[in-house]
């Protein structure tokens, strides 16, 4: 008994090392690849997006623009996360990554002409 221990728990633990390094390894692969970026590139984007979604809210809370004025907003900003998901699903490209954050910017010019207008109607 003492000798199937003696060669078992090293093999046990010998398998577990390696099963613990694996995971790792695979979090810290590069940004690009096969012409897609990695998790970590989208988690930028989606907080992105996120982050128009809490402007657009704040202002509305504020009453820096009007509720009419933020739905239409909103409209754009959940196309605009219609849209990375769509893109999402198999990574995003370059072309892909530039194309949403020019969607986000210009929502934010969107937003920031609605705050300073005081028109309370949209466009």
């Amino acid at each position: 008994m003492r000798k199937i221990t003696r060669f078992a728990a090293p093999a046990l633990v010998a398998a577990l090392g390696i099963s613990a390094i694996a995971p790792a390894s695979a979090h810290e692969s590069p940004r690009h690849y096969g012409g897609r970026y990695t998790p970590v590139r989208n988690d930028a984007v989606r907080s992105d997006i996120n982050g128009l979604r809490r402007d657009i809210d704040r202002a509305a809370a504020r009453r820096a623009i009007s509720e009419r004025e933020a739905r239409g907003l909103r409209r754009d900003a959940a196309d605009i996360q219609r849209l990375y998901a769509s893109y999402a699903r198999n990574g995003l490209t370059r072309w892909e990554v530039q194309n949403l954050q020019r969607k986000v910017d210009r929502v934010h010019v969107a937003l920031h002409m609605e705050r300073r207008d005081h028109d309370r109607r949209r466009g």
